[in-house]
């Protein structure tokens, strides 16, 4: 599709989403679905436009977040509303113009191909459903489109049409140049309809094509529960694709991986686990009801019931149930459960034992723990940063170890002397 640009019509508000947030910028699988049609488009065209308007400034922020190479339209959605008021200032650089929704995340660009008859003028998008109800209708006679209507403005026999108008369209790029111009809002909304160019077009005689598509791929968002459902079969070809690729996964439906997650190698994943951000999985097991989050896992077993918290980097590590792991770096640990480690470096030949925890913050500010190699953390320890401990230390059992630096080879210990106080309990519960 090199003679093709595309243009994605981003300016609306979303007021069924009920949110103050823009439409556009709700997430599914981890990115806004603004961000999931700019991926596609860029695989088919390299010469992307976003109009935008409501919000405006946060959506492009959002978007120059991951890609570099788009075209930004500001356009005036008050004295211009709707789909047609969207394309007034649009210049595409391409012979072909495809037009696509914001709110459609789920297009992929295989979706699209069906777009590149060059005979048409105009190329539209429908489906054909048993419940048209809230689309526009199309009218088609001889396997070309005579007319699209609103809803709010259909007619009673318009409204018994099944085939319904998906919102994609390809034109000729002198389509648009020739028609957007003459458009007006003389309508129920008062505003200015993409799918007058239909009309306009079909009353000069120019070739416009209906193309049947599929409802998954270019289903629309609108509300909280269009997000959940998109959700749904995003997360569906997320997991797919990985375990086609070679990762195991135990009750895939019950497993949540975000856009940015990456596997490598032998991977496993088990039911119940929440996998976010860019994390990488690399040759690793994630047990049971496990999430990490935003960090890496190299050569490592982690959970079941552990939470790797963002910026962490775990290797060849054991992590066991109930462990926190918070930016921080891990290296041939092992921590088999009931951990809390943040901020830390923590070298090859480490054990964590049961309850052990570093005290990164002071209330104000944050410290870091280093731990060298083979280093024996007793249970029940508290490590108050900042502080090193250097290799071959043991700590024994319910220390808390205060002092900026533990020597190499050493035991640090804390303990009272414990006391016995004969007849206590009968005296506090006054029996004999």
């Amino acid at each position: 599709m090199n003679n093709i640009s595309i243009v994605i019509l981003a300016a609306g508000k979303g007021s069924r989403m009920k949110s103050n947030k823009a439409k556009v910028l709700h997430n599914i699988s981890g990115k806004p679905m603004l961000y999931h049609i700019v991926k596609e488009s860029l695989h088919i065209s390299d010469d992307v436009s976003i109009v935008v308007a409501h919000q405006k400034d946060a959506v492009i922020a959002e978007i120059k977040k991951h890609f570099s190479n788009i075209n930004f339209i500001e356009q005036d959605d008050i004295n211009f509303p709707g789909t047609g008021g969207a394309m007034k200032n649009v210049t595409p650089k391409n012979s072909h113009v495809l037009v696509l929704n914001g709110d459609m995340p789920l297009i992929t660009a295989e979706a699209l191909q069906g777009f590149q008859d060059t005979r048409a003028d105009i190329v539209l998008s429908i489906f054909d459903l048993k419940d048209p109800s809230g689309y526009g209708r199309v009218k088609i006679e001889k396997d070309e489109v005579s007319y699209i209507v609103e809803q709010k403005d259909a007619n009673v026999y318009e409204l018994a049409i099944t085939h319904v108008n998906a919102g994609i369209y390809s034109f000729k790029k002198e389509v648009l140049e020739k028609y957007i111009p003459l458009l007006n809002n003389n309508n129920a909304q008062n505003e200015y309809y993409l799918t007058d160019v239909i009309k306009m077009a079909k009353d000069d005689g120019l070739v416009i094509k209906p193309l049947l598509v599929d409802e998954e791929h270019f289903k629309g968002v609108n509300s909280k529960v269009d997000l959940a459902s998109a959700e749904v079969i995003m997360q569906e070809r997320i997991r797919n694709r990985w375990m086609t690729n070679g990762v195991i996964m135990n009750l895939p439906h019950t497993i949540y991986i975000e856009e940015g997650v990456k596997f490598e190698g032998e991977c496993s994943v088990e039911n119940n686990c929440r996998i976010t951000g860019n994390s990488v999985i690399k040759n690793s097991i994630v047990k049971s009801s496990s999430v990490i989050e935003d960090s890496t896992i190299i050569d490592s077993d982690v959970g079941p019931l552990a939470h790797i918290r963002p910026a962490s980097h775990v290797e060849g590590t054991h992590i066991g149930n109930f462990v926190e792991v918070k930016k921080s770096t891990l290296k041939g640990v092992k921590a088999g459960h009931l951990s809390y480690i943040g901020d830390s470096e923590v070298d090859e030949g480490t054990n964590i034992g049961a309850g052990v925890i570093t005290c990164n913050y002071d209330g104000v500010k944050k410290y870091k723990t280093k731990i060298g190699k083979n280093v024996f953390v007793g249970s029940d320890s508290q490590l108050v940063a900042p502080l090193e401990i250097e290799d071959d230390v043991m700590i024994a059992a319910g220390t808390t170890v205060t002092s900026g630096k533990v020597p190499k080879g050493s035991l640090a210990i804390s303990r009272t002397k414990i006391r016995f106080l004969e007849g206590f309990y009968y005296k506090f519960f006054g029996k004999k």
